[in-house]
C-alpha cells in the first residue's frame, strides 16, 4: 500500500507545484512615474503594465511595462518641449521595460531587465518594495537612467535621471 501512496503523493505535489504561478496584478489610478535631477523634474502618464508577481516566489515573476513618452510633463511648457525633443517622442513614442529576472533582496526586490528608451535598449535594475494588502497592493520602486547611454545628449540634458515609481495595483 505504501508503494502506491508515496508515488501518488509525490506526483500530486509535483503536479500542483507545476501549476503554481505568480499572481497577476492590474495597475490602478492614481499611479506615479516621476523623474528628477537637480536641473529638471517631471512625470509621465500612460502606464500600461503586465505584472505577474508572487512575493513568496519572486523568481517566478514577470514584469513588463510601457509608458507613453508623449505624456512627459515638467509643469513648464518650454522645459516639457525641450525634454520631449531630447528623447525624440515623435520617433520613439514609447518607453518600455521587460524583466529578465526578479529576486528578493534584503530590503525588497530587484527586477533586472531591459529598458528601451529613444530606440536604445540597455540592462537596468529596478529596486522595489511591495506592500501587499490582500486583493490590492502597492509597488514602490526606483532606478537611475544614465542619459548618454540612451543617446540623450541634447545641450542641457542632465547626466542622469532618478526615476521613482509609485504604482497601486489590484489582483487581476
Amino acid at each position: 500500500m505504501k508503494k502506491i501512496i508515496y508515488p501518488a503523493l509525490i506526483a500530486l505535489v509535483i503536479g500542483v507545484t507545476a501549476f503554481a504561478a505568480a499572481i497577476e496584478w492590474k495597475v490602478k489610478d492614481p499611479y506615479e512615474v516621476k523623474f528628477a535631477n537637480g536641473k529638471i523634474h517631471g512625470e509621465f502618464q500612460g502606464l500600461k503594465a503586465n505584472i505577474q508577481f508572487d512575493k513568496a516566489h519572486p523568481e517566478e515573476s514577470k514584469i513588463s511595462a510601457t509608458i507613453d513618452a508623449t505624456t512627459l510633463s515638467t509643469g513648464f511648457f518650454i522645459k516639457t518641449s525641450h525634454s520631449k525633443d531630447a528623447i525624440d517622442v515623435d520617433h520613439y513614442p514609447n518607453i518600455t521595460f521587460t524583466s529578465t529576472a526578479v529576486s528578493k533582496t534584503g530590503s525588497g526586490y530587484d527586477a533586472n531587465g531591459k529598458l528601451t528608451l529613444k530606440g536604445v535598449t540597455k540592462p537596468i535594475t529596478i529596486h522595489f518594495t511591495f506592500d501587499d494588502k490582500g486583493n490590492e497592493g502597492l509597488f514602490k520602486g526606483t532606478f537611475k537612467v544614465i542619459t548618454k547611454d540612451f543617446g540623450i545628449t541634447k545641450h542641457g540634458a542632465p547626466d542622469f535621471l532618478d526615476i521613482s515609481l509609485n504604482v497601486p495595483v489590484s489582483k487581476g
